[in-house]
Order: C-alpha cells, then sequence, then structure tokens
C-alpha cells in the first residue's frame, strides 16, 4: 500500500531551479535510501514533504492515517529543558493518564456508601479502561524505552539530567533524534542521522531501523550504514529522481547499466535525427518539387519524434591530490604510555603505539575517549599528563580539523587560502580553486557564508597545498557527498606519506585504513586489518591469526611451527597448573591432619600417657617432613 507519494513537484528559488519532475511513491514498510550530490535539492525534497516549504508545482500524497516525523540537520530543542525532560514530553498522554489512575485509586479508597453505589461502580469501571488504555499504550514499559533509546544513541546515565543548553551542536542532534524515535511515527524523515554518531551508536541505530515496523526515508552520504538498513535507492539528481529497488552498492550497479542503456539509446537517437538531417538537407540541394516535398515530408517525421534527453550526468567531484614536498624518514610517530586526564574525566592512559612511514592508520572509539585531543598532543597544542611523544626525522604534520575551527568566517575563499600560500600566483590559485568547485564569483564568498561542505572543501584544498608528509584527518568526511568522498578516497590511496584518520564512515575505512588501532580507557587495541577484519576479529579473536601473522612477514612454515609450539608450550603450562594445584591440595590436607595431631597432644589422656605422647609425636614429626619437601616441591615448579 502507498503511504507516500510526488507528482511532478517542481521547487525554484529566483532563477535556480532545484527539483523540475520529482515523482515517486513509497510503500508501507519500505526503506528508502535518497543520495545525490550536495546542492541537488534532497533536503529541499524533505522540507516539502513535511510541509516546512510549500512546492511551486506538482502534488504530494501522504496517507491521511499515518503520521510522519522529520528530522532535520538543524533542529530547535527547549534549552531549558534536561535531555530527560525532553524525552518526557513525547509521553505527556500517559503521564497524564498516570495521574488519572492515581486521581482514580484516590476515590476508590474512600469510603464505600451504598447510597451512591452508581458512583463507585463507574469509578471502577473508568479505573479498569485506564489501565488497560495505559498498558496498551506502554505505560509500564516508556520509561525503559526512554533509556534504551538514549542509551543506544552514546549518552549515559549521568548525561540524563544535562541541560540542553550546554550541550554541543551535534549532542543536541542526537537528542532531537531520540526524541523523534520515541515519537514512533508511521513515516521516519532522516536527514543524515549519523553526523555526530560514533560508531557504536551507529551500529545501534542500524539494527534499530532495520526493525522498525513503520516506512524510513533517509538522507545519507554513509554508503555502509545505507547499505545495511535500507532496500531501495532514490538518486536526485538534476532536478529529478532516479529510482532503484536496491541498497546503495547494489544500485550503483544498476544506475550504471541504466546510464549505460540510456547513452546509447541517446546517441542512436542523434545519429539518426544527423541521418535525416543530411538527407532533408540533400533533398533541398536538388531544388525541385518532388524532392522539396520528400525533404518536407522527412522534417515532419523528425518535427514528430519524441527527442530523448541526455543522460544524467553527475556533478564533478574536487580533483584532491596529496603530494608530500619532502620524504619523512622511516620512523615517523613513537608514542610510549601516553596519559591524558581532565578533571571531571580520565580520557586514556598506557597508550602506545608506533607509526612507520607510508602506513594509513585508523583510530577509532567512542565519543569522548579523547581521540582529538591525541592529535593535539600530537601538534604539541595539548600537553599529556605523562608518557612519551616523538616526532621522526623530517616530519610535516597537515592537520583537517572536523570543527573547521582553523577557517577565518570573516574571509573570502580566495583570501582565506592565498593568506596562506601567498606565494601562489593568482591563476595557479585560481586553478586549485577551479578544481575544488570553486568558480566564478564563488571564489569571493565569505566562509560564514558556506555549506558545511564547501568549508570542508576549503580545507581539504589548504592541506592538499601544505603538502605535508604526515596527514591527520578528524572525520574528514562529514558534510561530504558520495562523490567527493569518493574522491578523498582516490586521493589517499595514492598518497605517499603517512596517515593517521578519525573516522565513523565505515566505508571509507574499509577502503583505505589497514590498521585500526581502538582507543580505549587504558590504551590502544590494535587491529591489522580494515573495518570489517575489525568487527569479525572483536567477534572471534582467534579467527584471523594467520593473517596477522602474514601480515608481520612470517612464512606459512614459520606460523604453523610457532602454532605447534604454542600448542606444546600452552600444553606444558596445563600440566604445570596441575601439578601446582596437587601440590596445593595436599599441603593443605597434611596441615589439617598436623593441626588435628597438636590438638591430640593437648589432651590429658595423650600427653599423660609415654607411649601415646610418643606415637603421636612421632607422627607430628613425618608430617612436619613432609609438608616441609611438598613447599620444596611447590617453590620449584612455581618460579
Amino acid at each position: 500500500m502507498i503511504v507516500l507519494s510526488c507528482k511532478n513537484i517542481c521547487k525554484s528559488y529566483g532563477i535556480d531551479t532545484i527539483l523540475k519532475d520529482i515523482t515517486f511513491s513509497i510503500n508501507e514498510g519500505d526503506k528508502v535510501g535518497i543520495i545525490g550530490s550536495n546542492g541537488e535539492g534532497k533536503t529541499t525534497l524533505f522540507k516539502i514533504l513535511s510541509k516546512e516549504l510549500i512546492q511551486d508545482d506538482g502534488e504530494v500524497f501522504i496517507d491521511k492515517n499515518k503520521s510522519l516525523g522529520y528530522l532535520a540537520q538543524h533542529l530547535a530543542l527547549d534549552s531549558g529543558n534536561t535531555i530527560y525532560d525532553e524525552m518526557i514530553l513525547v509521553f505527556e498522554d500517559l503521564i497524564k493518564l498516570e495521574n488519572k489512575i492515581l486521581d482514580l485509586e484516590a476515590k476508590m479508597n474512600e469510603p464505600y456508601d451504598e447510597k451512591n453505589a452508581m458512583y463507585h461502580e463507574k469509578i471502577i469501571k473508568d479505573y479498569g479502561t485506564a489501565q488497560d488504555i495505559y498498558e496498551n499504550r506502554g505505560g509500564y514499559t516508556y520509561k525503559g524505552e526512554i533509556s534504551r533509546v538514549i542509551k543506544g544513541l552514546g549518552f549515559t546515565e549521568n548525561d540524563f539530567n544535562k541541560l540542553i543548553l550546554t550541550l554541543s551542536g551535534g549532542q543536541k542532534t542526537r537528542v532531537a533524534l531520540c526524541k523523534l524515535l520515541l515519537l514512533n511515527p508511521d513515516i521516519l524523515l532522516l536527514d543524515e542521522p549519523t553526523n555526530h554518531l560514533d560508531l557504536e551508536a551507529i551500529e545501534w541505530l542500524e539494527e534499530y531501523l532495520k526493525a522498525y515496523k513503520g516506512t524510513v526515508v533517509v538522507i545519507s552520504h554513509d554508503r555502509f550504514f545505507l547499505d545495511s538498513v535500507t532496500t531501495a535507492t532514490f538518486e536526485v539528481i538534476n532536478g529529478h529522481v532516479n529510482c532503484y529497488n536496491a541498497p546503495y552498492t547494489k544500485a550503483l550497479d544498476l544506475m550504471k547499466k541504466d546510464r549505460e542503456t540510456k547513452l546509447k539509446t541517446y546517441n542512436l537517437q542523434q545519429a539518426e535525427i544527423k541521418r535525416q538531417e543530411a538527407i532533408i538537407e540533400k533533398f533541398r540541394s536538388f531544388n525541385r518539387e518532388k524532392s522539396i516535398k520528400r525533404a518536407e515530408s522527412r522534417e515532419k517525421a523528425l518535427d514528430k519524434m519524441e527527442i530523448i534527453d541526455a543522460p544524467d550526468k553527475e556533478k564533478s567531484a574536487s580533483k584532491i591530490k596529496f603530494e608530500p614536498s619532502v620524504k619523512s624518514g622511516y620512523d615517523v610517530l613513537h608514542i610510549e604510555n601516553l596519559a591524558k586526564s581532565y578533571v571531571d574525566k580520565k580520557l586514556f592512559s598506557g597508550l602506545s603505539f608506533d607509526l612507520k612511514r607510508g602506513e594509513k592508520i585508523a583510530l577509532i572509539g567512542e565519543n569522548g575517549r579523547g581521540k582529538t585531543t591525541l592529535f593535539n598532543i600530537i601538534m604539541d597544542k595539548v600537553k599529556s599528563d605523562s608518557g612519551v611523544k616523538v616526532l621522526g626525522v623530517n616530519v610535516n604534520v597537515g592537520y583537517y580539523d572536523q570543527e573547521q575551527t582553523n577557517l577565518n568566517p570573516e574571509k573570502t575563499v580566495l583570501d582565506e587560502v592565498w593568506d596562506d600560500f601567498p606565494e601562489l600566483t593568482t591563476s595557479e590559485l585560481r586553478g586549485f580553486l577551479g578544481s575544488f568547485l570553486f568558480r566564478g564569483d564563488d571564489v569571493f564568498k565569505e566562509i560564514n557564508k558556506l555549506s558545511g561542505g564547501e568549508r570542508c572543501r576549503v580545507n581539504l584544498l589548504k592541506l592538499m597545498l601544505s603538502k605535508s608528509n604526515l596527514l591527520l584527518l578528524d572525520e574528514p568526511t562529514n558534510h561530504l557527498d558520495i562523490p567527493s568522498r569518493e574522491a578523498l578516497e582516490d586521493a589517499i590511496l595514492s598518497y605517499e606519506g603517512t596517515l593517521i584518520v578519525i573516522s565513523h564512515d565505515r566505508y571509507f575505512l574499509n577502503k583505505v585504513i589497514h590498521r585500526i588501532l581502538e582507543l580505549k580507557e587504558d590504551g590502544t587495541y590494535e587491529y591489522l586489518g580494515n573495518y570489517t577484519y575489525y568487527t569479525e576479529k572483536k567477534k572471534n579473536p582467534q579467527r584471523f591469526e594467520a593473517y596477522e601473522g602474514l601480515a608481520s612477514g612470517k612464512t606459512k612454515t614459520q606460523l604453523n611451527d610457532e602454532k605447534k609450539k604454542k600448542k606444546a608450550l600452552d600444553k606444558e603450562a596445563k600440566a604445570k597448573q596441575n601439578d601446582i594445584k596437587t601440590i596445593e591440595n595436599s599441603i593443605s590436607t597434611n596441615e589439617e591432619a598436623l593441626k588435628k595431631l597438636q590438638e591430640e597432644l593437648c589432651k590429658e589422656e595423650i600427653y599423660s600417657n609415654p607411649v601415646e605422647s610418643g606415637r603421636v609425636n612421632k607422627e607430628i614429626k613425618i608430617l612436619e617432613e613432609i609438608i616441609e619437601k611438598l613447599y620444596e616441591e611447590w617453590e620449584e615448579i612455581s618460579s
């Protein structure tokens, strides 16, 4: 059953046409991913569906029996509320019902008056009805659901009472997402829901949405997330929508085949048009009545031909290429027993790792664990509490800041780049800006007027021009559309320098990373592979032992020999532990027997009888010798 559809939706801003022919339909329970380059109108489409904007033309149908919830990229919340207070607002009706039940309970406890029997019966009936409604609406479970959703999206119980006005922008977005999920609308519109979530929270959200009984429509550049959650893909391109009944990766193949077919059909028609025009021109050149009539006949046929539009072309992505100006030494970075805490929180301790030239590693961990702080320590912007940090010979660090704090909001794009790289000529600078999609008057836009994606491109251009041989990238794919992410991935794959990246983009991590460091409170845990390897390794630690050995340069024969040696050592260690346990049990048994003999020696019938006291003393001496030998044996085995 169709729950949402659009027919010929159009929307313009002045002379700029954003949407010109949007037509699609979505069935109940569908999970649809909306993709497309930045600026194609995806968010505009969501605003039209949620009635925040009115389309210029076309029709929108939403089943009147279905509720619709929309998570925008920027949401206003009551800043005076705590996180938990904001969630409770979702269940105001249930809370009113709770109060009504309490009121009815109080009335039921009033003394029974036979004259008002009908009144008492009505109270009992109303109480039973209210309780049934309360139970059916989740009255006994809603507080647990609030806790589950808040914790699932990365908050802790300590955060429940935090005022919203004290939260960061990313945290506020997570609060809005929590609230929307608790509202449980029939149709859920999500605009970039994975921004500001750590990996654990993203994975939780994936499972939540896969089990969601309603309809989900999500705008996302997170390709891994799209593959995991969605069953259909809608591509917004050049003002209209191409619909594919497949998740992102499978839809890519369908898009490619679709464009190839359309291009072939278009080229054939264009060739036929040129052929007909040449024939018409030839007939006219004969300048005879019969040939002119033939030319006119073919012209009429040509005019009636339904012209096929050229297939859509994706917007070009930035041309990114990272080239180090100098080659660093082989040892790029040495970190040993690094620790950092703030007054209210310990970030990490015992953090140790080495980075060699050409390595590309990812640093992952929960939000707030200190990943960005570690970058600042490497760049000497923050001091560690203890430990050692050593940069190698000829290491030049380039930093990509996800918060874009290194950009001056008052400067133009042109000045922002030129002030940092004054040696560039005008033509060189305009060429670089053009390759990052800043063309014409775009270069005179002020930084504070740019979108998140445009600011990312400015930062990436500055990073490219720095020619650094060690790149520290903090969430570089945030706000980038899919073509730009792919361009960045290609640039990193061909980069000859060294890289550490903080990222929650699992598709990106799978493509460019071969070593993952998971940051924990007590240090780092190393995984010699991409993100998929990391998740599999965590589930089954023994599965990739051979791979890790090969990654360290060992042959299969060496690995097998090591495996046999390890098995023999494990067997020997197990036997040793068994021997130790046996000796300890013997010591315990003999010491218990010794204690009993010593107690016997204190009895009058024993110590007053020379024969009996002699026997007991002899047995005590024997046990003491046995225990002494057992202790010697235990000491020898345990050492």
